[in-house]
């Protein structure tokens, strides 16, 4: 299951942390990579990739714990390390039917973040619990500290002097962190449904309330005025308002094939199945925060308009017309402000928060234009 700030576009809305948030209530609530690396989880070998391709899926302890990493691709090319969304909506059980093509002409890196997926499940509680919450608090400086230590391991074991960062929705939070904190790393970022001030729920209520009322769609005007307006202090009541934004974003943009949301068979397991849900459910709370639980907000830290507009490598923004959730008058007056050696920014029609064949056609254009500098 994946939240919303992702591949939203074609799964459903999280339960949006609901079994987190009923269990806790339940319960009443240094940079460095080790090149040891743990044995990869058990997997039925039927790859088609050239046999000069790199393929290589195992965990890596990063800054004290093991994560998950992916590495498929042509050895003798640029190297792109992807930062999924969410937190917690991990990219590589849908890699190889999103990006496979990518492989010839990229080595493409998909990694299961602090929290998230099979690195969440690596040391996963048996329970989430409102303590294993409190003691275990993501921010986005260690998450950030992560990714700076997994690209000088990329750079040093494919020998790259730089290599190519993408994020997407909160990836694009992860990747400006990242990306000015060490320029010297990257070619170049690209932001896809970037994040710029996540914490302003009363813009995204105003938005989808005015959207339902033009739609005269009864049901979901009751939904928001039941919730009432912002701000919010559960993650409960801002998963049910992210629920009523999806359904109008997928009403109004092209989807993706439903094959790209197809685990691939190495994933689909219940063990990788319980993690996926776990991580989403541990990093959604983590990343909106719960007054009940005690867990403090991620994303509160987050202004990039104020903390963040000095660049000193090539920026490029992906940007759905129909994005509510991270909506274009945002990404576009952040572009607009931002200082980098060069910048790019890309209006996709009938495209909304999530992907869909126009988001990775234009990955492709911009990955290829990097590569070619």
């Amino acid at each position: 299951m994946l939240t919303m700030f992702v591949f939203y576009t074609t799964m459903s809305i999280k339960t949006y942390c609901f079994s987190i948030i009923a269990i806790g209530i339940q319960s009443v609530l240094g940079f460095s990579v080790n090149a040891q690396e743990s044995a990869a989880y058990p997997k039925v070998v039927t790859d088609s990739r050239p046999q000069n391709h790199i393929c290589e899926e195992k965990f890596l302890l990063i800054n004290g714990i093991e994560q998950w990493v992916t590495i498929k691709g042509n050895p003798s090319k640029p190297v792109i390390l992807f930062l999924h969304g969410g937190p917690g909506s991990v990219m590589s059980p849908y890699s190889d039917h999103i990006y496979k093509q990518l492989e010839n002409d990229f080595i493409v890196v998909q990694w299961d973040q602090r929290g998230a997926g099979r690195t969440f499940g690596k040391s996963a509680p048996v329970e989430l619990t409102k303590e294993y919450l409190l003691s275990n608090a993501l921010t986005i400086d260690q998450m950030a500290a992560d990714g700076i230590a997994l690209t000088e391991h990329l750079c040093k074991q494919l020998k790259k002097e730089k290599i190519i960062l993408f994020g997407t929705s909160w990836g694009s939070a992860l990747g400006v962190t990242i990306a000015t904190k060490r320029p010297d790393l990257y070619y170049a970022y690209v932001g896809h449904s970037q994040i710029v001030n996540p914490d302003r729920d009363d813009l995204l209520y105003n938005n989808v309330m005015q959207v339902v009322q033009k739609s005269n769609d009864t049901a979901s005007l009751n939904k928001l005025i039941a919730i009432g307006k912002p701000p919010y202090d559960r993650a409960r009541t801002v998963g049910q308002l992210w629920k009523i934004v999806k359904k109008y974003e997928k009403e109004n943009s092209t989807p993706a094939p439903q094959s790209w949301f197809i685990e691939d068979s190495t994933y689909n397991n219940r063990k990788d199945e319980k993690d996926r849900e776990d991580g989403d459910d541990y990093s959604f709370v983590n990343f909106v925060g719960d007054k009940q639980l005690g867990v403090s907000s991620m994303r509160s830290s987050i202004n990039f308009l104020i903390n963040n507009t000095n660049f000193q490598l090539p920026v490029y923004f992906i940007q759905g017309e129909e994005d509510i959730l991270t909506p274009k008058e945002s990404t576009r007056a952040y572009f607009d402000k931002l200082k980098a050696p060069k910048k790019r920014y890309f209006l996709l029609p009938k495209t909304a928060h999530g992907f869909n064949q126009s988001v990775v056609d234009t990955q492709y254009k911009i990955f290829k234009s990097i590569s070619a500098l």
